[in-house]
């Protein structure tokens, strides 16, 4: 049973030096219990994807074409008020943001940060929307919940703040829960611990995840399937065992073979020749191929379509056609 279903769509930025389609026509979709990375270099659009979800863009930022539908009710994201979406934010959909200082409240307690949706979408009492954020913090294998719910953000660890912010997250129990860089501020250690808990979250409750990240080092150990996005556009989606087997995309190659550099013991480090382009101004044809080791004539002045290889496959590349 579909969950989400995104089709067509486009985000545009205004700047100073010009638009800047930060997504440009992707289309995805994602059953109940399934678990989607969306992998990319910084600046690919891929936290713009997410936020665009949540309805939570920058001023400068806006919806242009394309729908995002929650299921099973049909309802578009993209069409709804801003009161409706207060509804559906939390309730069904909760998000677990990269940075929790810049989204938890300074000066409000943990536990009443935990307990306001809970109070605001169900109706309950603090008294007893307290006691379910205790629980919450307990169930995340937080030591002391009931000493943590009376502290303050700045009193707690990187780790520490970064579960508040998934008990905040999955305080509703949503349909679909949104993890946007989750681990990027901790250290090696604590990183493993939230993936795990995450995944143990998603299985135990029942929900949906998009994991929004650069590393391909942590996706094979939560997600099920994989969207590669470049420039604004989903190069490549497939499982995660077929895609780590065997890469359609130049892209990808390129990414799990810096991946696979940096976990390795080799001194030399892969990377991927040249830079991402401006969105202002991309470039003609395939986006990727001023990199790509691959590139022909065709590649220059003609843009790939994201096509189905061998059943649930997809990828936009010429090398594919």
């Amino acid at each position: 049973m579909l969950v989400l279903e995104i089709r067509d769509l486009v985000v545009q930025y205004e700047t100073l030096g010009g638009s800047v389609k930060a997504v440009d026509g992707v289309s995805l979709s994602l059953e109940k219990g399934e678990a989607l990375a969306i992998v990319g270099e910084s600046g690919c659009g891929k936290t713009t994807l997410a936020f665009s979800i949540v309805r939570l863009l920058p001023k400068n930022a806006r919806i242009v074409k394309g729908s995002i539908v929650l299921k099973p009710d049909g309802i578009d994201l993209v069409k709804i008020s801003h009161s409706e979406m207060q509804k559906i934010r939390g309730r069904r959909i909760g998000m677990v943001f990269q940075d929790p200082m810049t989204f938890l409240n300074p000066a409000i307690k943990i536990g009443n940060q935990i307990a306001e949706g809970l109070v605001w979408h169900y109706g309950v009492s603090w008294e007893e929307a307290r006691k379910q954020a205790v629980n919450l913090l307990e169930k995340l294998k937080i030591p002391d919940p009931v000493n943590v719910a009376s502290r303050y953000p700045h009193q707690l660890s990187g780790g520490m703040k970064q579960r508040v912010m998934i008990a905040i997250a999955i305080s509703c129990k949503p349909d679909l829960l949104i993890a946007d860089e989750p681990t990027t501020a901790l250290d090696v250690t604590v990183q493993a611990e939230v993936l795990e808990l995450i995944k143990s979250l998603i299985k135990d409750m029942g929900m949906s995840l998009i994991l929004i990240t650069h590393d391909l080092g942590i996706v094979a150990e939560i997600c099920d399937k994989v969207a590669i996005m470049y420039a604004g556009k989903i190069v490549e989606m497939a499982d995660v065992y077929s895609l780590y087997k065997n890469p359609l995309h130049p892209y990808t190659s390129g990414l799990l073979s810096a991946a696979a550099s940096i976990a390795g013991s080799s001194e030399k480090v892969s990377s991927i020749p040249g830079t991402t382009p401006s969105l202002i101004n991309p470039p003609s044809g395939c986006r990727f191929h001023p990199r790509c080791p691959y590139m022909f004539e065709k590649c220059t002045t003609l843009e790939p379509s994201l096509l189905s290889v061998g059943g649930t496959r997809q990828v936009a590349c010429w090398l594919r056609e």
